[in-house]
C-alpha cells in the first residue's frame, strides 16, 4: 500500500502520542485520532489535517493500522475489551501496534485476542522523550511476526529514528522492561549519589564532570545533569508514577520468570516512597530533592 492508501488510527494523543501524530502527519500519513479527555490539545494536529473519531470501535473499523499509545497493560486491555472498544469494530486484516510499556504476559493474551478478532499485532514500545516523538526520532523495540513488522516498517519510520526488531510477540515489551529497569535503576542510583553530594557540599559541576569522565557517564547522566547543576528538568520529563509503574512491571516479569529481583524491588520501593510523598506527577530528577530532604530510616 502507498502512504496515501494506508489509513492510520491513534488512541492516546498524550505527551508522547501527540508527538507521534504530528510526525505521521508531517510525513504524509492520513491519521484519525480518538477523542479522549487524556489527549493533549488537538488544535495544532487539526490544523495539520488530523481527523477525529468518538468511539474506539468506529476508529478500529476504518483504519488499516491502529497505534495504541496509552499508559500500560490495564489501559490497553480497557481500550480493547470495553464496550464499544477496539475489538468490537476491528477491521479484518488490520494491524494493532501497541506502543505502551506493558507486562509481557498481558501482551500475549492481548495479541491472541486481536488475532481471534481477525487482526494482527505488534508490540512496539518506545524510548526517548516527547521532544523526540515530535521530531520523529523515537527509538522502537518491536516484537511480533517478522513479515508484519516489515510491512509496517514504513509507518514506524514515520515517527521513529532507530527501530529494532526484538523477536516474536511480547519480545518488544520484554526488552523495554529490561531497558527501563537499567535506565530507571541508574537514575535512582545517580539521584541518591547526587543527594549525598549535595549534603557533603560537593560542587555540582565537579560532581558531574568527574562522573562523565569515568564510569558514571552516559545518557542518564546527560538527562539528570541539568537538574543537578541548575534544577532544569526539561530534558527528563518522565514522571515518578510512570517510573513506579515500569519498575512494578519489571518486578512482575522477573517474578514470572523466577529470576532474581532484590535490586529491582529496592529501586521500585524508592520510587514508591516518592509517589507516597505526593510526587507522583513530578519528573524523575526531583527524586534528588526527595532523597536529600528525607532522612534515611534505620
Amino acid at each position: 500500500m502507498t502512504i496515501q492508501k494506508i489509513e492510520i488510527g491513534l488512541i492516546g494523543a498524550g505527551l508522547m502520542g501527540s508527538g507521534i501524530a504530528a510526525s505521521l502527519l508531517r510525513n504524509g500519513f492520513p491519521l484519525t485520532v480518538l477523542e479522549h479527555p487524556g489527549n493533549q490539545p488537538l488544535g495544532n494536529l487539526l490544523e495539520a489535517g488530523v481527523k477525529t473519531s468518538q468511539r474506539a470501535a468506529d476508529l478500529a473499523a476504518q483504519v488499516d493500522i491502529l497505534i495504541l499509545c496509552v499508559t500500560g497493560s490495564p489501559q490497553v486491555e480497557e481500550v480493547l475489551f470495553q464496550k464499544d472498544g477496539v475489538l468490537e469494530g476491528l477491521k479484518q486484516g488490520s494491524t494493532v501496534i501497541d506502543c505502551s510499556t506493558a507486562i509481557p504476559s498481558s501482551t500475549l493474551k492481548i495479541a491472541e485476542a486481536v488475532r481471534k478478532a481477525g487482526g494482527r499485532f505488534l508490540d512496539a514500545p518506545m524510548t526517548r522523550t516527547p521532544k523526540e516523538a515530535a521530531e520523529g526520532r523515537l527509538n522502537l523495540i518491536v516484537g511480533g511476526d517478522r513479515q508484519v513488522f516489515e510491512e509496517c516498517l514504513p509507518v514506524l519510520q514515520g515517527y521513529a529514528e532507530n527501530i529494532a526488531y526484538a523477536g516474536g510477540t511480547g519480545s518488544g515489551h520484554q526488552m523495554k522492561l529490561l531497558h527501563n529497569y537499567v535506565s530507571l535503576g541508574f537514575s535512582a542510583v545517580l539521584a541518591e549519589a547526587a543527594a549525598c553530594a549535595r549534603e557533603t557540599g560537593t560542587d555540582p559541576k565537579t560532581f558531574c564532570d568527574i562522573l562523565a569522565a569515568g564510569g558514571g557517564g552516559g545518557v542518564v547522566l546527560n538527562r539528570l545533569r541539568p537538574y543537578i547543576e541548575s534544577e532544569d528538568s526539561s530534558g527528563f520529563r518522565f514522571s515518578m508514577s510512570n517510573a513506579l509503574k515500569d519498575m512494578g512491571y519489571y518486578c512482575t516479569m522477573a517474578q514470572e520468570q523466577n529470576t532474581h529481583g532484590s535490586v529491582a524491588h529496592a529501586i521500585r520501593d524508592l520510587y514508591a516512597q516518592a509517589v507516597q510523598a505526593g510526587l507522583e506527577q513530578m519528573p524523575v530528577p526531583v527524586l534528588i530533592d526527595h532523597l536529600a530532604d528525607t532522612p534515611e530510616t534505620p
